[in-house]
């Protein structure tokens, strides 16, 4: 049953194009990372930051996925923003690693809102380790025990809009489309599918200390059906925070965090999952570090996500 898993395991990786929906990093905790979904972000706070995400999904699953992401972001002047960030994405025998650089150009619209375009560019790398696989023939020829992958360029483009109450954006990743080749053939399924995120929330004080953020990230790449995050968190005093969310047709979750001195950032989220793989995975978690290096945040206009 081992080398049958991994074989169809293989398989949906080769046919990614068809069949997967993941094809970039899924956070839970997207709002404490939202300069990796969208490059637009960046600058739109006065503030040095870099920030990791480290999430574990599927726990209790074999050869479940694996997500690493570090980014920083900086304002440049007041009306420019500049960022990059890697990410790992490990699911069994086969890796994605890629990184990006970003340029963001910050137009005031109002006295109170701006908003921010971007382009970035980058590569993206695609690897199987056949030394990890097992068939059911050992002289099968589909794969040696070799790294097998393609490097290929990458783009992304990126609006924000953004005020002191609220934010919402639009990026379009995977802009070239660029086809993957695994193995020596001549031609493939495989391709960097498009895919389109629309992020946004608003931010409702409640009192001096209280802040309630409703806020959702929408994915959608064909042909696969709309994926949207719902999250509503509960901060107090820009110091600590609970919030729960859902995703459709995967997962509630619930998540804690806290500023520490307003430099250093956790924060944790538990994955609760509602398909069927429930029957075999304890759920998923998440780990964010984050440390902000600026202008003191309380005399800010735009509030740390």
């Amino acid at each position: 049953m081992l080398a049958i898993r991994h074989t169809l395991l293989l398989l949906s990786i080769i046919l990614v194009a068809q069949v997967d929906a993941q094809q970039l990093p899924q956070l839970t905790q997207y709002q404490f990372n939202d300069y990796v979904v969208n490059p637009a972000v960046a600058g739109s706070r006065p503030f040095f930051e870099i920030r990791s995400a480290h999430r574990y999904q599927w726990v209790g699953i074999q050869d479940a996925p694996r997500t690493f992401t570090f980014s920083g972001s900086s304002p440049v002047g007041e009306k420019m923003g500049v960022g990059g960030y890697i990410f790992t994405d490990i699911v069994g025998p086969t890796r994605r690693t890629g990184f990006q650089f970003s340029y963001a150009y910050h137009l005031k619209l109002t006295q109170d809102i701006k908003l921010s375009l971007a382009v970035s560019a980058g590569m993206l790398q695609f690897l199987i380790d056949g030394s990890k696989i097992q068939f059911h023939d050992p002289g099968d020829p589909v794969l040696d025990e070799q790294l097998r992958g393609d490097l290929l360029p990458d783009a992304k483009f990126g609006f924000y809009l953004y005020g002191e109450r609220f934010w919402f954006g639009a990026t379009a990743p995977q802009l070239l489309q660029n086809k993957v080749y695994f193995l020596d053939q001549a031609s493939t399924l495989s391709r960097m599918e498009d895919h389109y995120y629309m992020m946004g929330g608003y931010r409702l004080p409640i009192g001096d200390d209280w802040r309630v953020e409703p806020s959702f990230l929408l994915k959608y790449t064909t042909p696969v059906p709309l994926k949207i995050d719902v999250t509503a968190t509960i901060r107090y005093k820009d110091t600590f925070w609970l919030g729960a969310g859902f995703r459709t047709n995967d997962a509630y979750s619930a998540m804690v965090g806290y500023w520490l001195k307003k430099t250093f950032q956790f924060g944790y989220s538990y994955d609760i999952i509602t398909s069927n793989l429930q029957n075999y995975s304890t759920g998923t978690h998440e780990v964010m570090l984050a440390v902000t290096i600026g202008k003191d945040p309380a005399t800010r206009e735009v509030v740390v996500p």
